[in-house]
């Protein structure tokens, strides 16, 4: 039997993911932005929750930790780089680990860019990615630590995933995004048709998340930082994928 998933929205644009295994009743839970929520959500459906898997160290990603633990007895998962900042993690991850969750195999990538120790998760024969705030829809996080060749290298990890792979991300900031990504390259026909379906979407509240890799290699101008267009668009020399992904973040962030 499939996996049951249900998208938990927290805060103002956080979002949790639960993963219920049919079979084992296993329940695993992605990041906590806020415990409320998110016990709120389980209650509804029914489910315990057994293991939670944490991205990074950022409060709004681990203020619900302490309390869904104490309340369900979840095992924590989380990144061994940020251990000392994420208190009540029972087993660290490095890149390689694999975090095992019932029948799933959560394989364990590292991210450095939004943060230093930042992680994401990949189950490839789910084909599922949890991005944290690594990669967004249309979209990639902010440089709180790290450099923008760093956040370049984790990009490119994650563009090599199959383009079927669904991908989870930690926040609801895609409308912002597209705008961005249409306004850099105007006539892109693919952008142009997901910034409408996108605006779509938020007018009538649905959440933009999941994404899968194939879309977001498309979309994405940070995934495409590496082709000549986008350089061009930029006013740079072609050939130098850092320095236009740098551009792209640096005007991202003025935006």
């Amino acid at each position: 039997m499939p996996a049951e998933i249900v998208l938990v929205p927290c805060l103002s644009d956080n979002y949790a993911v639960l993963l219920r295994d049919p079979g084992s009743d296993v329940v695993a839970l992605v990041d906590a932005p806020e415990a409320a929520p998110i016990a709120q959500a389980l209650e509804s459906c029914g489910w315990g929750l057994s293991h939670i898997l944490i991205t990074h160290k950022h409060p709004d990603h681990i203020d619900g930790l302490a309390e869904l633990k104490s309340r369900f007895g979840a095992t924590a998962f989380g990144p061994a780089a940020e251990a000392d900042a994420i208190p009540g993690l029972d087993r660290t991850l490095s890149e390689g680990d694999v975090a095992e969750v019932g029948a799933w195999r959560f394989e364990t990538i590292a991210t450095p860019g939004h943060t230093k120790g930042h992680v994401v998760f990949h189950e490839p024969a789910e084909k599922w990615l949890f991005a944290g705030d690594t990669l967004f829809v249309m979209g990639c996080g902010r440089l709180f630590e790290d450099t923008p060749a760093a956040m370049w290298g984790s990009l490119s990890k994650l563009a090599r995933l199959p383009s079927d792979t669904t991908v989870w991300c930690g926040h609801e900031y895609t409308a912002s995004n597209a705008r961005f990504c249409a306004s850099v390259l105007p006539e892109d026909a693919a952008i142009g048709e997901r910034l409408k379906k996108i605006e779509a979407a938020r007018a009538a509240g649905r959440p933009t998340v999941p994404t899968t890799i194939g879309a977001e290699k498309a979309t994405n101008l940070f995934l495409r930082a590496g082709e000549d267009k986008v350089a061009a668009a930029l006013g740079l020399p072609p050939g130098d994928p850092v320095a236009v992904f740098t551009e792209l973040r640096a005007r991202k962030n003025r935006a």
